[in-house]
């Protein structure tokens, strides 16, 4: 059943949109739009948008939209640490970055056992403090979205790295490993492998793993699989519902791993963000658009 533009394939969907609710255009002009993320002290979103090596941020008051750094890294995924910084994933710098107070830009990390990262997706701040992040080759396979060259680290993996500046890797058998979320309660970790942009029978799925007290991860298997296209990034509200990028809009599946909703978007999607003074207002980067809609539904705490 189709409601405007909410897909309900399970009745726990009805619960979580309001039928007169739109999905909002909010700006246009992206070549691959990328990498929400929300600062509430500024009432501000800032996103990527890879190919055309800037980062642009959107006045949630005003609706104005304003170039936030060029050229940038040909920055990805974006997330704000527990000080209200901004966390990025470089595909030019081959870095995990961070935006200081000042303005200034630090690396955080770019190597691992001596190597050169191949180019770090998305990343994610855990409450201890620690940063995750996985680490496709995406960024170096051609000159589009970052600088073409040959990956040192020959796998691609996901990484933690520890507030001791330690990094280690999580997990190290996926094909693409993509976005990445926790759970509320940080006892469980989804990751996107996009392995079939690579392989026309790799992975199209979101892995599920219990996190333990010290941060090591137990593989429990695929919790989806993509229905049209692949998922991207994805985030999580506070019942720990998944609401996640697809082909043809946003995907939500259930903690249980039913999908049980759609809302359908016209450009296939990258990544979405929980924004707003009470974090119920999805942020949807799809191809060349940021568009957004307003849900009874609030997104968890990140940090």
């Amino acid at each position: 059943m189709t409601t405007s533009c909410f897909e309900i394939l399970d009745d726990r969907f009805r619960r979580l949109f309001v039928g007169s609710a739109q999905v909002d255009q909010l700006f246009a002009g992206c070549r691959w739009a990328e990498g929400p993320a929300y600062f509430p002290a500024a009432r501000s979103l800032i996103w990527s948008d890879i190919p055309n090596d800037r980062m642009l941020r959107l006045d949630e008051c005003s609706g104005a939209v304003s170039v936030f750094r060029h050229p940038a890294g040909y920055s990805n995924g974006n997330t704000v640490d527990r000080s209200g910084r901004l966390v990025t994933c470089e595909h030019g710098g081959r870095r995990v970055s961070r935006t200081e107070f000042d303005g200034s830009v630090i690396t955080l990390v770019d190597r691992y056992d001596g190597k050169r990262l191949n180019s770090p997706n998305d990343v994610i701040v855990k409450s201890d403090g620690s940063i995750w992040f996985t680490d496709p080759t995406y960024g170096i396979d051609t000159d589009y979205e970052g600088h073409r060259a040959e990956s040192e680290q020959g796998a691609n993996r996901v990484y933690c790295l520890e507030t001791d500046g330690r990094v280690r890797i999580v997990a190290d058998d996926f094909v693409q490993p993509n976005g990445l979320a926790f759970s509320p309660d940080e006892k469980v970790l989804y990751i996107v492998d996009t392995g079939r942009s690579h392989k026309p029978d790799g992975p199209a799925h979101i892995r599920r793993f219990a996190v333990d007290e010290h941060g090591k991860l137990t593989d429990e298997g695929v919790f989806a699989d993509c229905t049209a296209g692949m998922f991207d990034g994805l985030r999580v509200d506070t019942e720990g519902r998944i609401w996640t990028s697809a082909g043809d809009g946003v995907h939500c599946y259930a903690p249980d791993g039913n999908l049980i909703g759609k809302i359908r978007v016209p450009e296939v999607v990258a990544n979405v963000c929980f924004g707003g003074a009470k974090r119920n207002y999805l942020y949807i980067c799809g191809t060349t658009s940021l568009y957004g809609v307003r849900l009874p539904v609030n997104g968890a705490k990140t940090f």
